[in-house]
């Protein structure tokens, strides 16, 4: 897994992978429903429109440079900004009703005048683009967002599926110019971009060494309507699962604060630590 603020360097807090594997990891969400009874003994229970990720992660003997990295975040030495955490395991970095295509419209992003979105069925409602107008460049680009920095963080040199679904649709895939992932340096600077023209497959391409964040997109070449329908952004090549018909659930790319570190020498040996670390999923942070 990977963890730190993006957009710094790794030495200050940036994103590291941490090659140790955790001894216990534990990243159920918060689903928050609270329940009560009533003196008849009816129960009645209050669900909140968020269920928040939790990681609760430790460590055996982990090794000093990664425990460097952990102490300087939980402590906050470089940073009070809140964490990016890419985890092997999630299968879909898109949030879950962006995964789906549904919700609302701040989850793509779009040149305005070019295109314009119209929901369709009830909430949460299922969002297609309308492609207004062709700009000179000859495509209008619809682009899927992070809610937190807006652009989604990467590791360097990672593989990375991207598969808007829609794009491999015969209905669709004429209006399709091409599959995009944009890569970015730390201070979101442009570095280039991996293309496919073939929609009938998934993009799969590798970061630069010096990307820290990444944007997801498809540039659209002809007026109408495209569904933004479903999509993966996905670690790895997972070409040939999506292809097969899986359609993993969209787990989000969030931002995380810490707020529990624990770390003690390894028994043994007192140059390697024993770390806990939880995390909760965060939309708005405050320090003081």
């Amino acid at each position: 897994m990977w963890i730190g603020v993006p957009g710094r360097f790794s030495n200050e807090g940036g994103l590291r992978e941490i090659r140790d594997g955790a001894a216990s990891f534990d990243r159920s969400p918060d689903l928050g429903v609270t329940e009560f009874r009533s003196l008849a003994g009816g129960i009645t229970t209050w669900t909140p429109s968020n269920a928040p990720r939790r990681y609760k992660l430790t460590w055996t003997a982990m090794m000093p440079e990664d425990v460097r990295h952990i102490d300087l975040l939980a402590r906050q030495s470089y940073s009070f900004e809140p964490l990016a955490v890419i985890d092997p395991l999630s299968s879909n970095m898109l949030g879950s009703r962006q995964a789906e295509g549904r919700g609302s419209t701040a989850q793509w992003g779009v040149v305005p005048g070019e295109i314009t979105f119209m929901a369709t069925e009830t909430e949460p409602f299922r969002q297609v683009a309308d492609v207004r107008i062709v700009p000179a460049s000859g495509a209008a680009e619809l682009s899927w967002v992070n809610p937190n920095w807006s652009i989604f963080p990467v590791p360097a040199s990672q593989r990375i599926t991207w598969w808007p679904e829609t794009a491999s649709s015969p209905t669709y895939s004429s209006k399709v110019e091409g599959v995009y992932l944009h890569w970015y340096t730390r201070a979101k600077t442009l570095i280039s971009s991996a293309v496919q023209t073939d929609t009938a497959r998934p993009l799969v391409a590798t970061s630069p060494a010096n990307a820290a964040f990444m944007r997801p997109a498809v540039r659209l070449k002809a007026t109408g309507l495209f569904p933004t329908g479903y999509a993966a952004l996905s670690l790895g090549d997972t070409s040939a699962a999506l292809l097969a018909g899986s359609r993993p659930i969209g787990e989000g790319s969030p931002a995380y604060s810490i707020t529990g570190y624990r770390t003690s020498a390894t028994p043994g040996d007192g140059s390697y630590r024993d770390i806990g670390l939880d995390l909760v999923e965060v939309t708005n942070s405050a320090t003081g």
